[in-house]
């Protein structure tokens, strides 16, 4: 009786195992509503998903430490972009974890590990307190879909691909903290230029403004600091008008933690200035882009 039940138990498995992967095709630019979506995370913890596999080929050609992964990542591509879903690949690389769902955003929480929130529709996760930008996060089919570098970011772990095939290695689960990443000083004279300068400019002329001064910070033409680009004599008015010292809102600290965090907006520019205004950048750099108010050059 014993030898008929493993018997069972093992054909079980290997039926779930071979089961064939949806077909993947890009999602549409609209997805449908946030509260219309019934998120898998409601419905299975994430510490009731295993995480040893049995020795057989994964049908969704990803290893997880050279263990293939038997639980559908749900690779998606967008734009060129992949994505996978945020449940499953925390299922993999912070076991333990537990995803909730509030009917607009997701939250992965490991005590000591990882605290994230992915809200759909939004350019970044926050992660351990930091503001990881992203290529944006969509919700489909009961699921949240996240660019799978950004997830592989969050959980401290590393991918590679090999002839089609995604090798995942497992980290410590959880990112380092915004309080140790961030440079305390960095942070605060980048979030009171981003907010002198662009006060009323969207998300994206504030990390236009971020990008300016830490392209500085990498040219050879001009200091190494946050601190001295921002300071260096007759290159912003904030400092010479004394607005530099105003304490900055939620969103230019959010777009300077951004751009410390690796947000590009513009590549390769040094200098802005009013949309219109006759200056020295305008007569002798190249134009890049207008955002909002400001004009940027390389």
């Amino acid at each position: 009786m014993l030898k008929r039940k493993t018997a069972w138990l093992a054909l079980g498995l290997m039926m779930a195992l071979v089961l064939p992967l949806s077909a993947i095709s890009p999602l549409p630019a609209q997805v449908a509503a946030a509260d219309e979506v019934v998120l898998a995370e409601q419905q299975t913890p994430l510490a009731a998903v295993p995480t040893e596999t049995a020795a057989v080929e994964s049908p969704y050609h990803v290893t997880v430490d050279g263990a293939p992964m038997t639980i559908d990542p749900m690779l998606t591509a967008i734009d060129g972009v992949t994505y996978a879903s945020l449940r499953n690949l925390c299922a993999v690389l912070t076991p333990g974890a537990q995803v909730t769902w509030d009917g607009s955003a997701a939250a992965v929480y490991k005590e000591g590990v990882l605290s994230l929130t992915a809200v759909p529709g939004q350019d970044y996760v926050v992660a351990n307190g930091r503001y990881l930008p992203t290529h944006g996060i969509v919700a489909r089919n009961g699921a949240v879909l996240i660019p799978l570098n950004t997830i592989v970011k969050a959980t401290g772990a590393s991918s590679a691909w090999n002839n089609g095939k995604l090798a995942l290695t497992t980290g410590s689960g959880g990112i380092l903290s915004g309080e140790q990443f961030y440079n305390a000083d960095d942070l605060y004279w980048l979030s009171r230029i981003i907010y002198s300068e662009s006060a009323n400019q969207p998300l994206s002329g504030k990390i236009a403004v971020g990008n300016v001064v830490l392209n500085r910070v990498k040219s050879p033409r001009f200091p190494n600091s946050v601190h001295g680009v921002i300071f260096q004599r007759n290159q912003f008015s904030p400092v010479q008008n004394g607005t530099i010292n105003r304490s900055p809102n939620a969103e230019s600290v959010m777009a300077a933690k951004l751009c410390l965090d690796g947000a590009v907006e513009l590549d390769n520019v040094l200098w802005f200035n009013r949309v219109g205004l006759k200056s020295w950048a305008s007569r002798n750099c190249t134009f890049v882009a207008t955002i909002a108010q400001h004009s940027f050059y390389a």
